[in-house]
């Protein structure tokens, strides 16, 4: 027995052909599948090969019998027996002098037969490397159909797997390399089948992965041929086969590898961009199973050294040998011969003559029909649109589309170009066909050139004559000599250029065929200026799927459109609407918009939210407010884009300035809502510029501003104040409460157009010019009361009607003013009142609001009816400082809004006397009842920021200075603090140092220690040396002198200042003054015998190191003291 072979299979014998010496067919370890001297790129590229002849064999295999007696047309897929052995291959073959040795193929076939595929596959692949293919091997594993596992159990015909039995076809080649490795590893001793199962695992995944690229592969080569290039082919049968797609993804590959491999860097971004389908990394991506060609230039060198297979046509002539011909019948058997023979032509002939007859009268007859038709046009007005002329009937209509290269002169006169002279064109030829038809059969070559255009003997323009040779060639000689002329119409291109249209129809026809074929072969920078090119041929071409895809191509002209160029296709789109009307920008424009509302491109979805817009006006209405609204409103919640969001905003703004349908009303709120709490801050801008403002309006018309959005609004800010009383949210609230601001110009307007005295408005007359400053600056124009209303003039002349009424007749039967009078201003004043004062932000938008509503009302409405509320709830008198009512409300949010919401609107002197008046009377009643200085600081810190206000406010505090409460001069001191940070050193010099030198100087050490803060605050903030100075003499008296050396407050309140004002302040004051002293009064805390004072200046001490600790390394060591 010989030795088992190396390469044997799982369970396999070792024996090949019973007797055969081992050494012949024994296969080495070093010849499995896995190589050393293989790179990874040869390993790749054999395995490509045979998946290439696989996929080629499987494409046989389904043209094969699929019946019944054919074994693999079943579920059970057998392998397919090999071949009976020729008898020279039968057996061991001896030759004289080689005792012994067996051909390779015998050993391949006797491998095979027993199932030793491993083994021959070694084979195989050595022999592979060595040069020497065997066929049979080659074929063998090439065959996907010899490795196809059964889906039941084993067929009669299939060994065991114990015995040597079928394996799996390998998915990769690591699959091989995983089970030969496995065989010589020391856990080579596996079950069987556990290999066998990772093998079936690996296949089945590789065949998933086969089949979907090949289903992929299908759709894509049998994807249909675009509607214009069939066309195209089909007027034009010498044009070249249309490019399949794997074709053209081919070439894209090698054109972008041509440009990349030549430093064509920039056309190959532009190009790889346009074909953004195609993954120009990989070729495999091309598609399945097709070989890379070789590069563009070795294509273009080689081109010369093979034959290339042209369309010419050439006129054949086939003769007949004599021995081939039969001896003719003679005398009346050959006249009844051809008398039958005959018979049926000569019917056929005459039912031809009959039909072409028919034909040319029915074409006369429509002829003339067109004349008259044309001679009513041209009665018309030149100005006037002509129509194109009734269609030809579609038999006709079929024959001349098929013809369309004919273009034979018509001596007629100006009929209408195109389908006119396609009549004649038919009925010329049908004229020469039945005259030779009489004589000889048509060459089939001279069919073909007869079909070619001729544009040299056959001008398309009628009226132009050509002199004519006197001469006699046939017709078809003619046409065959003038062939040879160097003229391209085997083309797409070479059509178009061979017909030259000579009327306004035939140039949108052309436009329309060629168009498509331009526009990609333009940079992208200058394709917009295609766009007026593209949008005429789309209104005006008749065909409706042409005009569908020049829209499309302007909606996908540029890949990532600039605001430029969005601009100008959104121009076009206007001009295209203007000219067909809604009923075609509802069925051409709109659809190309539903495209492009989920581009992954920003820019596309930016395009598509600002035509909704701009085609608002030209849409029908039902269209407006249910399509466009909706799309709209999709991209709105689902648009990640802030610019495609913001430009929804505005188009909604738009469309709610066109809709008329009151139920959509609700659902234009919604999105308000919407859109003001959105996260982007330009969304929020657009609504209060745009969306906010059209709504507004619209609610004004529907009369559902005063009855519905404002209250709406309003009673949504009631609940969060309800809701916040643990933690208000200000962004809900800023957002509600700038919407009302915005509602102020609308609310003021409506006011107006229903007051009393509208009626009287006479435009004749002089009226006064409106103030500059009479209104607040809007945002937008669309919150100018004057756009508003309708013009400048007619407001001013509202207005001078308006502050009479007010002044002199009151609001009696006003509604709409005696609505903000009696319920708008005391629900807001009342929301005021439950405000949190220590919310700076919730302070500031109410004063911006209430400032809005009173500059918007004027000052006559203000000082009658927005300050006599306000001051009936403050009640500012003297029999008011201990209620407990009076003081809760002071202490709240109402104060410092009405100081600078309301009495600031107007800066007059008495303005400003109210003003000041109004904050001493409630630092003083503050002040006597021992309530909190919030509201107080509040209004100072909201009107310390304009300096407009600083001398107002320091007029303030000199009052508390002077005053005889010690309680109102204490409050005065401590609110120098706030004022210091924002006045000017100049003032600050002049006027704050000096009143807080004569607070510390005061009697009562309440007063004296209350200036110590503000002290700190100039310390900290002003840059003058000699103020500097005096401001340190001050605090180091209060240091050094004796008499403070056991107030414990005024110790407290130094810490907390130093502590505060230290990190900022000039660095010498700090290490030469601050650091000293707090060294000092840490001693003397030591010293303390009070256990609770000496712990409270030991935490403020610690307190105030910890913030200096910020400014450079302390010696902690100072803590060792206490």
């Amino acid at each position: 027995m010989a030795a088992p072979a190396a390469g044997s299979g799982p369970g396999g014998s070792s024996a090949v052909g019973g007797g055969v010496p081992g050494g012949v067919v024994g296969l080495s370890a070093s010849s499995s599948s896995v190589n050393p001297f293989l790179s990874d790129s040869e390993e790749e590229e054999a395995e490509e090969e045979e998946e290439e002849e696989d996929d080629d064999e499987e494409d046989n295999e389904e043209q094969e019998d699929v019946s019944p007696s054919n074994p693999r047309s079943g579920s059970l897929h057998v392998p397919r027996s090999l071949p009976e052995e020729p008898p020279l291959h039968a057996g061991p073959r001896l030759t004289t002098g080689e005792p012994g040795r067996l051909g390779l193929d015998a050993v391949a076939a006797q491998l095979l037969r027993d199932q030793l595929l491993l083994t021959a596959l070694e084979l195989h692949t050595e022999l592979l490397e060595t040069g020497r293919e065997l066929p049979r091997l080659r074929d063998y594993f090439s065959n996907p159909g010899n490795f196809e596992r059964p889906a039941a159990g084993p067929a009669p015909s299939i060994p065991n797997p114990s015995t040597g039995g079928q394996l799996n076809r390998a998915g990769s080649v690591s699959t091989l390399d995983s089970l030969d490795f496995a065989r010589y590893s020391d856990d080579g001793n596996r079950d069987t089948d556990e290999r066998v199962t990772v093998l079936e695992f690996e296949l089945r995944k590789a065949n998933e992965t086969i089949q979907a690229l090949r289903v992929n592969l299908t759709l894509a080569a049998e994807n249909e041929i675009p509607l214009q290039e069939r066309k195209n082919y089909k007027s034009s049968p010498e044009i070249q086969e249309p490019i399949k797609p794997l074709e053209k993804r081919a070439l894209n590959f090698l054109v972008n590898e041509y440009l990349l491999k030549n430093n064509y860097k920039l056309t190959s971004i532009t190009f790889s961009d346009e074909t953004d389908d195609q993954d120009f990394e990989l070729w495999d991506d091309v598609g399945l199973n097709i070989p890379k060609p070789p590069d563009l230039l070795q294509i273009y060198r080689n081109y010369g050294n093979h034959q290339s297979v042209t369309k010419a046509s050439a006129d054949v002539a086939v003769g007949v040998r004599d021995d081939d011909l039969e001896p003719l019948p003679t005398g009346e058997k050959t006249t009844e011969l051809q008398a039958l023979e005959q018979s049926p032509i000569v019917q056929k002939l005459e039912d031809t003559i009959v039909k072409c007859s028919n034909e040319k009268a029915a074409l006369l007859d429509q002829i003339q029909k067109l004349e008259r038709e044309l001679e009513n046009l041209k009665a018309k007005s030149a100005s006037e649109f002509v129509p194109a002329p009734q269609p030809l009937p579609n038999r006709l209509h079929s024959q001349a589309s098929e013809e369309s290269d004919h273009y034979i002169d018509i001596q007629t006169s100006d009929i209408k170009p195109e389908k006119a002279e396609e009549i004649p064109s038919k009925q010329t030829e049908t004229e020469v066909d039945s005259h030779f038809s009489h004589d000889f059969p048509p060459s089939p070559d001279l069919t073909k050139i007869s079909k070619k255009s001729i544009p040299f003997a056959a001008p398309s323009k009628a009226g132009v004559k050509f002199d004519q040779p006197n001469r006699k060639l046939s017709p078809a000689f003619l046409q065959a000599l003038l062939s040879f002329c160097r003229m391209s119409a085997d083309s797409r291109l070479g059509s178009e250029v061979s017909r030259i249209s000579d009327s306004e129809n035939g140039v949108l026809l052309m436009l329309g065929r060629c168009l498509p074929h331009i526009v990609p072969n333009v940079l992208l920078a200058k394709r917009e200026e295609l766009i007026p090119l593209i949008l005429c041929t789309a209104c005006l071409h008749p065909e409706p799927k042409e005009r569908d895809q020049l829209l499309h191509i302007l909606f996908n002209l540029i890949k990532r459109p600039d605001d430029e160029q969005r601009q100008m296709i959104l121009t076009g789109c206007v001009a295209f609407a203007r000219h067909v009307g809604p009923t075609r920008v509802e069925a051409e424009l709109l659809p190309q918009c539903w495209e492009q509302i989920s581009h992954k491109y920003p820019e596309r979805r930016l395009l598509v939210a600002e035509s909704c817009g701009d085609l608002a006006p030209y849409l029908p209405k039902e269209i407006r407010s249910s399509l466009v609204l909706s799309m709209l409103q999709q991209m709105l919640m689902e648009d990640k884009a802030d610019m495609v969001r913001e430009a929804v905003i505005k188009s909604l703004g738009i469309i709610m300035g066109y809709i008329d349908d009151p139920d959509k009303y609700q659902q234009g709120f919604e999105l308000l809502l919407t859109a003001l709490g959105d996260p982007s801050e330009r969304v929020v801008s657009a609504t209060h510029q745009v969306f906010l403002p059209a709504y507004a309006a619209w609610t004004m018309e529907l009369g559902n501003l005063q009855c519905h959005l404002i209250p709406t609004l309003l009673t949504k800010i009631e609940k969060l104040l309800r809701e916040g009383e643990h933690g208000l949210d200000e962004h809900k609230l800023h957002m509600y409460l700038s919407a009302l601001q915005s509602l102020i110009p609308s609310l003021f307007a409506i006011v107006l157009q229903n007051s009393p005295f509208t009626r009287k408005v006479k435009l004749q007359g002089e009226t006064q010019p409106i103030e500059v400053t009479r209104f607040p600056r809007p945002v937008s124009p669309l919150q100018d009361v004057a756009t508003i209303i309708g013009s400048r003039e007619q407001l001013a002349a509202l207005l001078q009607l308006y502050d009479h009424q007010l002044e002199h007749e009151g609001t009696t039967g006003w509604e709409s003013l005696l609505w903000v009078v009696n319920q708008l201003l005391p629900q807001l004043i009342e929301i005021v009142g439950r405000i949190n004062v220590a919310s700076t932000a919730c302070v500031h938008e109410f004063s911006r609001f209430f400032w809005r509503l009173c500059r918007t009302f004027g000052k006559i409405f203000t000082n009658t009816k927005v300050k006599p509320q306000f001051q009936e709830i403050l009640r500012l008198s003297e029999e008011n400082i201990d209620s407990a009512a009076g003081n809760g409300v002071l202490t709240k949010a109402t104060v410092p809004i009405y100081a600078t919401g309301v009495l600031t609107c107007y800066n007059q002197e008495e303005d400003r006397k109210l003003l000041v008046g109004f904050l001493e009377d409630v630092m003083t009643m503050l002040s006597l009842s021992h309530a909190p200085l919030d509201s107080l600081k509040a209004s100072f810190v909201e009107l310390g920021t304009n300096p407009a206000y600083h001398e107002l406010l320091l007029t303030v505090l000199w009052y508390g200075v002077v005053h005889t409460s010690a309680l109102v001069r204490c409050t005065a001191a401590r609110m120098f603090e706030l004022l210091v940070k924002g006045v000017n050193e100049t003032l600050v010099a002049q006027r704050v140092v000096p009143a807080l030198i004569t607070l510390s100087s005061d009697p009562e050490i309440s007063v004296r220690i209350a200036t110590i803060p503000a002290f700190g605050t100039i310390m900290e903030t002003v840059t003058q040396r000699e103020l500097l100075e005096r401001v340190k003499m001050q605090l180091a008296s209060f240091l050094e002198d004796p008499q403070y050396q056991d107030q414990h407050s005024l110790q407290t309140e130094i810490i907390r200042t130093f502590g505060r004002v230290g990190p900022n302040a000039e660095p010498r004051f700090r290490d030469e003054f601050v650091l000293p002293h707090l060294h000092k009064l840490a001693l003397v805390n030591n010293q303390q015998s009070v256990d609770s004072k000496r712990l409270d200046i030991a935490t403020y001490l610690f307190e105030a190191y910890s913030a200096l600790s910020c400014c450079y390394n302390i010696y902690f060591q100072q803590f060792t003291d206490f």
